[in-house]
């Protein structure tokens, strides 16, 4: 990993994903400032070195790169653009990186108003999960600035392994839309696979050593589909924050004029888990949702 102690972060969002994803920069020597609406969730981070600061606008003002990762459009627009905010506290020439999975207009606007405030934004939504966020390994696509990007290169590969430039401002965000369009019908398919193996009487750890190495392998497989069969529906990534996600593909598909019934099929199986009480859990838990719609319930493995 590159010694990044010749650069001043910010770092605003401590969560599942961003409390790893911080962790890599200070280890590497990146001089941190954070700050988090519940401060109890960044204190690991002060304990490893980082300074503290009660507000987006004051952790702007330390630093020359910017990263936040936070929950909803609601949450992205007061940390960037609310009078505590972050273009609020930029100082003059400093990249602003919104890592959270947002609408692609939203992203446009803060880029719009970054540059009037003499800033550069960037969106840099990324795909890996919590277990890429703790490894290091995760994929971040990146709308906005080239140069700016090229920047902030040497921070984002203690992040992960792909990071690649989609275009302009809002571009990132739109290629995340994609990848969770590709997540929703994959995820639908790892679900039902093992609840019909299981009511065919399967060993499902068995099952998925075959079809791992087949034609149907892909990462929700080999990360997500052991921790069905092990009832362990912990978030990487929450149900809540995916229906988010889907909801903004759908939105954005139909100022498009797309019509895409199997995500639109995938979203509303996902609001029923998530009614079933299982919101906060990962999106693994459309197990439990799908298993809930079948004749017989109550045989998850």
């Amino acid at each position: 990993m590159s010694d990044l102690s010749a650069y001043r972060v910010a770092w605003i969002g401590t969560g599942v994903m961003g409390l790893p994803m911080c962790g890599h920069l200070i280890a590497a020597g990146a001089k941190l400032t954070v700050s988090n609406r519940t401060r109890a969730k960044a204190d690991p981070l002060v304990a490893a070195g980082a300074a503290w600061v009660d507000t987006p606008r004051a952790a702007a003002q330390a630093a020359d790169v910017v990263f936040t990762i936070v929950g909803y459009p609601q949450d992205v627009r007061q940390v960037y653009l609310g009078p505590e905010g972050v273009i609020a506290g930029a100082r003059p020439g400093a990249v602003l990186v919104d890592m959270t999975t947002t609408e692609p207009t939203l992203a446009v606007e803060i880029a719009e108003r970054a540059s009037a405030a003499g800033a550069t934004a960037l969106d840099a939504p990324v795909s890996g999960g919590d277990v890429g966020a703790r490894n290091g390994t995760l994929s971040i696509m990146v709308g906005g600035d080239q140069a700016a990007l090229e920047r902030v290169r040497p921070l984002l590969a203690a992040l992960g392994r792909t990071i690649v430039h989609e275009g302009g401002p809002g571009s990132g965000q739109h290629t995340k839309m994609c990848n969770q369009v590709v997540i929703a019908g994959t995820m639908i398919g790892v679900c039902e696979s093992l609840l019909y193996g299981f009511r065919a009487g399967l060993d499902l750890e068995t099952l998925l050593q075959s079809i791992r190495g087949g034609a149907a392998g892909c990462w929700a497989l080999d990360n997500l589909a052991p921790r069905v069969v092990k009832k362990d529906f912990a978030p990487g990534f929450m149900v809540d924050h995916f229906i988010k996600d889907m909801g903004i593909a759908l939105q954005e598909a139909a100022r498009m004029r797309l019509a895409l019934p199997g995500l639109a099929l995938v979203h509303q199986l996902y609001v029923a888990t998530a009614a079933q009480g299982h919101g906060r859990s990962g999106t693994h838990a459309l197990f439990l949702g799908v298993e809930a719609v079948s004749s017989e319930r109550g045989a998850a493995p």
